[in-house]
C-alpha cells in the first residue's frame, strides 16, 4: 500500500488501510514542511519524482519490513508544491504490538529518504531557492548520537 500523491496527505485514511483484528497497535510518522532548513528561512518548497522508480522503490521497502517484522505498512508521499505545515510524507504500521510497529515505522521513513528517487526543492524566504540532498541531513539521527 504505496503511492505518490498531489493531493494533501490523511494520515487518519492511511492508518485505517493498516489495522487488522490482531493489531493491537496502529503506529505513523508524519513528515511536516517546516521553515526552516540548514539556518535558512524557508516560504515553502516541491517536490518532484521519477513516478515509477519511486513507487516500485517505495513497494519493495514496505515488502522488506513486511517481511522483516510481522507487519502491515503504508506509505504515501506528496509531490508538487507544498507550503509550511503541510504533510510531505506519512507511514503508518499495524502491528501486535508496539515495539514491532516503532521499529518498523523508523526503518521504513529512514529507507524512503535514503532509496526513494524523490528530490525536494525548496523555496527561500530571501528569493532563493535550491535543491537539497535528503540524504545529507542537518540533523544528526539517533542512531548516530550513540
Amino acid at each position: 500500500m504505496t503511492s505518490l500523491t498531489t493531493d494533501p496527505i490523511d494520515p487518519t485514511a492511511l492508518g485505517a488501510l493498516v489495522i487488522r483484528p490482531d493489531h493491537g497497535a496502529v503506529t505513523s510518522f508524519t513528515g511536516h514542511v517546516r521553515n526552516h532548513h540548514g539556518g535558512r528561512s524557508v516560504d515553502r518548497l516541491s517536490y518532484t519524482a521519477y513516478p515509477e522508480m519511486a513507487e516500485q522503490e517505495c513497494a519493495a521497502i514496505a515488502e522488506e519490513a513486511m517481511t522483516r517484522w510481522d507487519v502491515v505498512v503504508a506509505i504515501r508521499h506528496r509531490l508538487g508544491d507544498l507550503v509550511i505545515g503541510d504533510i510531505a510524507v506519512a507511514v503508518a504500521v499495524g502491528s501486535a504490538h508496539r515495539a514491532e510497529g516503532f521499529a518498523t515505522c523508523r526503518f521504513v521513513i529512514e529507507e524512503v529518504k535514503r532509496r526513494v528517487p524523490i528530490w525536494k526543492h525548496e523555496h527561500y524566504a530571501d528569493g532563493t531557492s535550491a535543491w537539497v540532498d535528503p540524504t545529507a541531513g542537518t540533523e544528526r539521527r539517533e542512531s548516530e548520537e550513540t
